[in-house]
This record gives C-alpha cells, sequence and structure tokens, in this order.
C-alpha cells in the first residue's frame, strides 16, 4: 500500500522539516522520518553510540515495538499520531536529569494548547491528559554520553483506534489543529526553547522558571492520588507539590512522602 493510499492521513515531508527546524545555532542538527520502526527511542540509542550529535531527532511515520515508561508497549497506527525521539547531550549536572521528562512534558502541553485549542494538563510525571483520558506520554532513557527523549502523541486516532478506554486523540476532542506538521514544528520548538533556558540556568529547574510552569499545567498537584508502591502496595493521600528533583510530594498518614518516578505506577484521582 503506497504511504499516499489514505489522504486524510498524509506523511511528514522529511525536507520540509529539515528547511523549518535545523539551521545555524539552533538546537535541532537534523530530522529523518522513517516509515514504521521498531522503537524511535531505541534506533536513536544506537545512532547515539555511533556519534550521532545533540538536536538529532527520528520521526517515525509507525512504530510497532514503541515502549511507554515502566516496561508499558506503545504502538500507533501509520501517519495517525506523532512518535518521535530527540537526542541530548546536556552540559548540566547529572543530577539535574530528572528534570528532562517533565520539560518535555510542560514544552508538548504548551504547543499542544496553542495550536489545537485544548485543555491539556500534566499527570506526574509526563502524561498530557485532556481530562482524565491520556493524550500522550514521554520516555527518557540514559545512552552513551547523552540522553535519548520519546515522545508518543496521538492526533489523528479514532474512537476504535485508541489502545485503552483511557486514551484519547486530538481527532477525538476534536482539536482546532489535526495537521501532524505544524504541531511537530511547535512541540520541537517549544522543546529547544525550554530547554535553552534550563540549560542556561544550570539544570536549575527553578531559576529557569520549569517548576514553576510544570506546577501551572499540572492535573495532579492538589488532587488526591493513589499511587502504587514496589512490592504491591500502594499509598492514597494528597499530591501536595514536585520538589526540586522533580519527585512527586504525597501527603499520607500524617506524613510526606518524596516519591521518584521510578516508584510511581498509576497517577489518580481517588474514587
Amino acid at each position: 500500500m503506497s504511504r499516499y493510499s489514505d489522504l486524510d492521513r498524509p506523511p511528514l515531508s522529511e525536507p520540509a522539516l529539515n528547511r523549518a527546524l535545523v539551521r545555524p545555532g539552533a538546537l535541532w542538527t537534523g530530522v529523518t522520518v522513517v516509515d514504521s520502526t521498531g522503537s524511535t527511542n531505541a534506533d536513536l540509542a544506537r545512532l547515539a553510540g555511533e556519534g550521532a550529535p545533540e538536536g538529532t531527532v527520528l520521526v517515525a511515520e509507525e512504530q510497532v515495538s514503541g515502549r511507554g515508561r515502566l516496561g508499558r508497549t506503545w504502538t500507533v497506527p501509520a501517519r495517525a499520531g506523532l512518535t518521535f525521539s530527540v537526542l541530548l547531550r546536556p552540559s548540566v549536572p547529572v543530577s539535574a536529569y530528572g528534570w528532562l521528562p517533565l520539560l518535555f512534558g510542560v514544552a508538548a502541553a504548551s504547543a499542544v494548547r496553542r495550536l489545537a485549542e485544548v485543555d491539556v494538563r500534566l499527570k506526574w510525571p509526563n502524561d498530557l491528559l485532556i481530562g482524565e483520558r491520556k493524550l500522550a506520554g514521554v520516555l527518557a532513557e540514559r545512552v552513551e554520553g547523552g540522553v535519548v527523549v520519546g515522545i508518543g502523541l496521538n492526533v489523528l486516532l479514532r474512537d476504535d483506534e485508541l489502545p485503552v478506554g483511557t486514551a484519547t486523540s486530538l481527532a477525538v476532542e476534536k482539536a482546532a489543529c489535526l495537521d501532524r506538521d505544524p504541531l511537530l514544528r511547535a512541540v520541537l520548538r517549544e522543546i529547544a526553547t525550554h530547554y535553552h533556558e534550563w540549560s542556561e540556568a544550570g539544570g536549575d529547574a527553578e531559576a529557569s522558571g520549569l517548576r514553576s510552569a510544570y506546577l501551572a499545567s499540572s492535573a495532579t498537584v492538589g488532587r488526591d492520588v493513589r499511587v502504587q508502591l514496589p512490592g504491591d502496595s500502594a499509598l492514597t493521600g494528597r499530591a501536595v507539590g514536585i520538589d526540586m528533583a522533580g519527585h512527586l510530594r504525597v501527603s499520607a498518614d500524617d506524613r510526606v512522602y518524596t516519591l521518584s518516578a521510578g516508584d510511581v505506577v498509576h497517577v489518580r484521582p481517588a474514587p
């Protein structure tokens, strides 16, 4: 089947994206669009080991073996979403790297709100929600000398194509913009802006404004939550904030717990 056979889902143009995003002094150094792959994160991790420069972007029209947080799968029909990964080589302390997936969540939410005109919020640490339904997810992984960060954003999926009932897409939400090209450009430009500010502040999320931007978009802080913990136990309480490391602070049983990204499986309002 030709990649042009579904006119409701046109392919992305690699030359057009490079003309729009790659220029001297810009973060993005090259955009590659492939028809199909197993995982953009895995492919870009391999390229990182071969010396790919910071700012390399890999976009897949179809991803068949994508991974989400905690080993979950993430697959999308061909040309129905935005599935891409970027390679970063931050010149900030490694202790600040934990903010990168949150930074990507803030940037993507901001871009989608502006273009698609939908109220996108962030479920800690970095899921994009419309209401209580998941629109997108972010996965960051350490690689040779840097970090690969991947995003999967549901754009044109119909109700019957959504993987689970708790997912949604911009098409389902009747968003103002369903064109993947300007959406991808906007998200990448927002990421570049936030990344520059964060890097200039030495990875300090407070000084760069990243922490306040995250809190302003949070759908979690101030809500009752149930957090799955190792060993099949759970913590139920009130999400009261995000600390300087990007960890979630939950008040329960007359004390405040600080949870890192690796400990949280699921954050939802309590029934």
